[in-house]
């Protein structure tokens, strides 16, 4: 099963992606945080990680660094995730290491599409 980090801290954000991309076959697992996600994503274990670029602690920019720079953080894809879609923020979050960037609200249709793109698998 393919296993997804997803990295939020809104809990209604966070509850409603969990729950479609369960459904759609994934194994997903939260961090609330950007210093647990940065964790949780060096310690590895992950096909995919989502991480939400306005977090508290650090934000997902600097998460996605610490991850980054880790030997086990360096080949997992990581989709940005942001409500705020300024000009310039997908080349942020590609800058950042970053392999997409996907505006919210989240289409998940949209969004399925990027992690099938990326990790080569299709959900059921």
């Amino acid at each position: 099963m393919t296993r997804i980090l997803l990295v939020e801290d809104n809990e209604m954000n966070r509850d409603m992606l969990s729950r479609r991309l369960s459904r759609k076959g994934f194994e997903v697992v939260i961090a609330v945080d950007g210093l647990q996600g940065a964790e949780m994503g060096i310690q590895g274990g992950y096909d995919l990680i989502l991480m939400d670029m306005s977090l508290p602690e650090i934000d997902g920019w600097e998460a996605t660094r610490q991850i980054r720079a880790t030997p086990q953080g360096a080949a997992v894809p990581i989709i940005a995730l942001t409500a705020h879609a300024m000009a310039g923020d997908r080349e942020k979050a590609l800058a950042a290491g970053c392999n997409d960037y996907d505006t919210k609200p989240i289409e998940l249709p949209r969004l399925l599409e990027k992690i099938e793109a990326l990790i080569g698998k299709t959900a059921e």
